[in-house]
């Protein structure tokens, strides 16, 4: 049985350090968690976590096993939003908004979603369980590149591909700030963290 990995099949995983480039995002579906405030003091967002995945794995293991189709679980997502979007650039992260998420493969049904809930909620019930929802996102055209450090120093990259490189390639900034966790913070050092920083754009 080949397992999949998404980050090496999917072009919208691809990014490279420096270089901003245009994307076009397939609709995909994910599993995904609400919630407001700094993910690094919020239990909100630790509670979101320890839901996410429990469910996740299990729908990977229920494909392998149910489906015969092996996948690896992709990384951690997060779309993130605040009523003034300078709070990205400035990293007042006590105002942001956001969506935890993990994205699962076309083939995971409603219904596999369901059971794999409740699996979970006998097993473990996590405390965020009854926030959960699977859905379809649909972000299409989008400008993308690869941050290399800190999520602390993201602010210039982010400050280039709003004000610089967006603007001079006539597009518009739409939808949420996009975040995918290419590296676990709990094993990887600061300074070599790698993070796909993506926001949906318009053309004028």
């Amino acid at each position: 049985m080949n397992k999949i990995d998404f980050k090496k099949t999917l072009d919208s995983y691809k990014a490279k350090h420096n270089q901003i480039r245009i994307v076009s995002v397939p609709k995909m579906k994910y599993l995904m968690v609400d919630g407001h405030g700094d993910p690094n003091t919020s239990k909100e967002f630790s509670d979101a976590m320890e839901t996410l995945f429990p469910v996740a794995y299990t729908l990977k293991f229920m494909s392998k096993i149910d489906l015969g189709k092996d996948y690896v679980v992709p990384p951690p997502e997060g779309l993130w939003w605040s009523a003034n979007m300078d709070d990205f650039i400035t990293g007042n992260k006590s105002n942001w908004d956001w969506t935890m998420m993990v994205m699962v493969p076309d083939w995971i049904t409603d219904k596999m979603y369901k059971t794999a809930v409740d699996k979970v909620i006998k097993k473990s019930n996590p405390t965020s369980i009854g926030k959960i929802r699977f859905e379809v996102y649909d972000e299409g055209l989008s400008v993308q590149t690869l941050h290399i450090g800190s999520y602390q120093t993201e602010g210039p990259i982010i400050a280039e591909m709003h004000n610089e490189f967006v603007p001079d390639n006539g597009l518009q900034l739409s939808k949420k700030h996009h975040e995918i966790y290419l590296s676990d913070f709990r094993k990887v050092s600061p300074d070599k963290l790698k993070t796909i920083i993506r926001h949906p754009v318009n053309k004028l």
